[in-house]
């Protein structure tokens, strides 16, 4: 049933998809999307993504509203160093670990590290969970100590919200592999 459901909104949110981009609700732009969105699932169809642990909502919103912050006083942190006078500033590969177990809250941490401006995930270890980390205005320990500080506060946040230890199992399909 939940296959079923997962297929049918998929179809759902890939037609919906495609009258947006033509931007008319019609009954041939419906039809037309309902095509495309068959062709793709049927002819392209993603790999099985594993999915292990409980979405945690009062721990999702702390995260939402964390990003949501950050994405506001960095994008005004980085327009500050476009404008202001002077050199330009320092700019560095940080590693960094993440101790998150899931494949998936990886992504899922590497994309709320790369969509908050200033810095972004060039390379992903998976296997030793290290990642690589072009960061933008590191010339002073302060501002690498934050970069940090920033990595761990969204690791924390992604295990609270999505892999809690008390309650994480690995899925069978990685058990399997």
């Amino acid at each position: 049933m939940r296959k079923a459901t997962l297929r049918i909104w998929t179809l759902c949110w890939l037609t919906l998809v495609w009258v947006l981009l033509w931007g008319t609700l019609s009954v041939g732009n419906i039809v037309g999307g309902l095509v495309v969105a068959l062709v793709i699932t049927l002819l392209l169809p993603l790999p099985r993504v594993p999915v292990e642990g409980k979405v945690r909502p009062l721990a999702l919103l702390r995260l939402i509203l964390y990003v949501a912050v950050n994405l506001v006083v960095s994008s005004y942190q980085v327009a500050w160093l476009a404008i202001k006078p002077g050199p330009p500033p320092a700019t560095a590969v940080l590693r960094a670990h993440l101790a998150i177990k899931s494949d998936l809250v990886l992504s899922l941490a590497v994309g709320v590290l790369t969509l908050i401006p200033g810095s972004v995930v060039l390379e992903i270890d998976q296997k030793r969970r290290l990642i690589y980390v072009h960061v933008l205005d590191v010339g002073t320990d302060k501002a690498v100590e934050s970069f940090y500080r920033q990595v761990k506060t969204v690791e924390r946040l992604m295990v609270a919200a999505f892999e809690r230890n008390a309650d994480w199992r690995p899925s069978a399909e990685k058990e399997d592999a």
